[in-house]
């Protein structure tokens, strides 16, 4: 446990610009924490440009902004 308290206040002084690459570090090493527990994680991909060319143009409906209805919220659509 002391080894923990040396890291955190080593941590603390840290300056804004260094805590970033820490982070950043910390990131490419694909950890990634949940609930308590540490699970490694498969590198994310590269984005491909123009993968998807090949298909129509996206649309969207013009009452993509409006509320929905009550009965989609209740399940009943």
């Amino acid at each position: 446990m002391a080894d923990l308290d040396m890291l955190f206040d080593s941590v603390d002084k840290l300056t804004p610009e260094e805590i970033k690459q820490l982070y950043t570090y910390i990131l490419e090493h694909h950890v990634q924490f949940t609930k308590g527990e540490q699970q490694s994680v498969e590198p994310l991909k590269p984005r491909v440009l123009g993968l998807h060319a090949h298909l129509d143009e996206a649309w969207m409906s013009d009452d993509f902004g409006d509320e929905l209805p009550d009965a989609f919220w209740l399940g009943e659509m």
